[in-house]
Formats: structure tokens, C-alpha cells, sequence
């Protein structure tokens, strides 16, 4: 499997070509954990939002992709109008159909509108907003740079 460094100057530049695309408004973002934290954060502070929030999902171990995704920590959204659900990589496509399923059910008055960097046009499922299509593994700068 090719892998491919992702540096934070290439992350915070197509954050801004995300950022560009966004042409719908929102009250609320949700971060799913943990690729979609730093985004979530930065994009909180670029639209000058509180509403920033975590979900946590278990999709892979280590690169291996596992049978079934994990969805807990649900927040409470009650309040949400529009939710900008967030997260680093659309690959399969399965953690985000997880994540929307669960949230429709409990907040079927909630609008969920999703964006991603990454996006697998193999995935069974389309965010809303995404930058680009990756050519292998990504190696976050989130992940790799504080290795020892």
C-alpha cells in the first residue's frame, strides 16, 4: 500500500479550499474523533463558533479496516439547528453512514451537512463538501509528527 505524508501547510491550505466551498450555513460542528478534531477546532475558530463538539467512532486498528464502526460519546445537539459534521477522510464511507444514522435518529430535526479533505469517489457515500481525492494511505501530520 503507497502511503503519503500530509503536512500541516498542505492541511490548513486545503482548509481554506474547504472553507471556499462551504456555501450553506451552519450552527453547529461536530467532529468525528479523532481525524476530524483539528478540524472541527480550526473551523470553530475561523466561523467564531462555541457549538464544537466530538463524536467517537472505532472504524480501523492501526491501517487494518475493522468489521463493524463504533459510534459513542453522541453530544447533546438538541439545541442545533444545522450541524457541520466533520471529519478528516471519507474512505469507505462507513464511519460517516454510521455517524449520520445514529445522529438522524436521535435528532430527526436536525439538518446534517458533512465535509472532509479526503474523499474516495469508491465510498458509498458523498460528504457534502470535500477538497480532494487521495492516491494511497495518508500519513496525517496529526498522527506522525510526535512519533518517537
Amino acid at each position: 500500500m503507497r502511503k503519503r505524508y500530509y503536512p500541516y501547510e498542505e492541511y490548513k491550505q486545503d482548509l481554506k479550499t474547504l472553507i471556499n466551498k462551504i456555501d450553506k450555513s451552519f450552527d453547529t460542528i461536530l467532529g468525528i474523533a479523532r481525524g476530524g478534531l483539528s478540524m472541527a477546532q480550526m473551523l470553530g475558530e475561523y466561523y467564531a463558533l462555541r457549538e464544537v463538539y466530538a463524536i467517537n467512532t472505532i472504524g480501523y486498528e492501526n491501517t487494518q479496516k475493522k468489521e463493524h464502526v463504533e459510534v459513542f460519546n453522541v453530544p447533546d445537539l438538541k439545541s442545533s439547528q444545522t450541524v457541520l459534521v466533520v471529519d478528516d477522510i471519507v474512505d469507505s464511507g462507513d464511519t460517516l453512514v454510521e455517524v449520520l444514522a445514529i445522529l438522524r435518529k436521535k435528532y430527526p430535526h436536525i439538518t446534517f451537512l458533512t465535509a472532509s479533505i479526503f474523499y474516495k469517489s469508491t465510498a458509498c457515500i458523498k460528504p457534502t463538501w470535500y477538497v480532494k481525492e487521495p492516491k494511497g494511505w495518508i500519513e496525517f501530520f496529526w498522527s506522525e509528527d510526535l512519533k518517537l
